[in-house]
């Protein structure tokens, strides 16, 4: 489309949202949600026209779905008997396959190569954040649940999204994609921890029951993408090959152990559960990577599309579930939420860079730490929520932060950009992995 075409579809939005807010003046609530739809979706389009905008097309479609959840919720809790909010952990762990499976042992060697940034990294993002979503929630008096939620926000690993924005920035993406692959790793310890000890004011924590879920939603998933890249390529050795999967199956053990701990389990259903674990997130997985490989004649990137745009698609359809069943809690506390997130996730930015700059850091690691710090794993913390039963209330702050950090991330990565650094020849000019 030529630049004309996509003006025009700027003026056509810009119509449509004074449309619906002269509806919304005039009380006439149901049909101004239309036209603010339309108007967020016709964006979307419009500025795929420009450069420096066409990363905001995804968060338009996003704020479009949140948008129709709040005038409509209805159509987005459930369909007949059945309850949408139940496609959630499986959306989730989904999106973990697909991240796993772009994924490699590789990915793990910066622990070795650069392990101050990688310890650094840790500490911080597992510190600031817990210790701000606790000020926050205790400065703003929010209703216990939402405090906890504000909390769980922050004691969740780094977002999905944060290695595209290290990648946009001119950062150290070696060592992004290093700490969102450790800290998840690290996540279904930590992250238990961090909520019993910060959040267990608010709300009652099981550490062993959220332990459980983060293994399940989370790690074992992951292991099911490693297993699924590990055939699919067949580029590891073969020691290499066999050191992976004595490890996969070991946390597959491990969770075992711990759904055993949790759910008081006799040894022959810890047999079942291992033997289940072990078809659904290994043989499952090796199987589809043969079949898939030969009929995709060893064509990786029609997987990777596919698996991308079934990542994208999930986050929206998540973050519209949580926003519908959340809605009248949202019309109460949104505005603060949102601010008090917004607040939450550039303290995160700022925090990250000032730290890494004061331990040394160079500028591209400054960079790379400041997201990692500040960008969430909203989806995690929201599956979380929901296995707590407590989706309409624990589960906001995650459903508006995720968004959030999004458009945040890419203004601060567009910035940057256009901030080379003294040693930008060694920047990769194409991103190892992006998720």
């Amino acid at each position: 489309m030529h630049n004309r075409t996509y003006l025009s579809l700027f003026i056509f939005s810009a119509i449509l949202i004074i449309i619906s807010v002269s509806l919304i003046l005039s009380n006439h609530i149901q049909p101004a949600g239309i036209f603010l739809v339309s108007a967020f979706i016709v964006l979307s389009f419009a500025i795929r026209g420009y450069s420096t905008l066409r990363g905001f097309s995804y968060t338009l479609w996003i704020f479009a779905a949140v948008t129709a959840s709040m005038f409509y919720p209805k159509y987005f809790i459930s369909i007949g008997n059945f309850q949408l909010k139940t496609l959630i952990v499986p959306l989730l762990q989904l999106i973990m396959f697909g991240m796993g499976s772009q994924m490699s042992a590789k990915d793990f060697a910066g622990i070795i190569k650069m392990p101050k940034g990688v310890i650094i990294g840790i500490f911080l993002q597992f510190t600031i954040m817990p210790l701000v979503g606790l000020t926050i929630a205790n400065i703003f008096n929010f209703p216990a649940e939402i405090a906890a939620g504000i909390i769980l926000i922050g004691c969740v690993p780094s977002g999905l999204a944060s290695n595209v924005m290290s990648f946009l920035a001119r950062a150290n993406l070696a060592l992004a994609v290093t700490l969102s692959s450790v800290t998840t790793v690290l996540s279904p310890l930590v992250t238990p921890f961090l909520m019993k000890t910060l959040a267990g004011q608010f709300i009652e924590v099981n550490f062993w029951s959220m332990m459980l879920d983060i293994l399940n939603m989370i790690i074992l998933p992951v292991v099911a993408g490693f297993t699924f890249n590990l055939v699919a390529k067949r580029s590891e050795s073969h020691k290499s090959a066999v050191i992976q999967i004595i490890i996969f199956i070991s946390v597959i053990l491990v969770t075992t152990l711990v759904y055993t701990k949790s759910t008081n389990t006799g040894f022959s259903g810890f047999v079942v559960r291992f033997l289940k674990s072990l078809g659904w997130f290994m043989l499952l997985p090796a199987a589809g990577a043969l079949i898939l490989s030969k009929y995709l004649k060893g064509d990786s990137r029609i997987m990777e599309q596919v698996l991308s745009f079934f990542s994208m698609a999930g986050i929206a359809m998540i973050i519209t579930i949580i926003t519908a069943s959340g809605r009248e809690s949202l019309l109460h506390v949104g505005l603060l939420l949102l601010l008090t997130s917004l607040l939450h996730n550039l303290t995160g930015y700022t925090l990250g860079y000032f730290f890494a700059w004061l331990t040394g850091m160079p500028e591209r690691d400054r960079r790379t730490i400041a997201f990692e710090v500040g960008m969430q794993n909203g989806g995690l913390a929201s599956g979380l929520a929901l296995q707590m039963g407590k989706l309409a209330t624990v589960g906001l702050a995650p459903a508006i932060f995720g968004p959030l950090m999004n458009i945040t991330g890419s203004i601060l990565a567009n910035w940057w950009r256009g901030k080379p650094v003294k040693d930008e020849d060694e920047v990769n000019v194409e991103p190892t992995k992006e998720k």
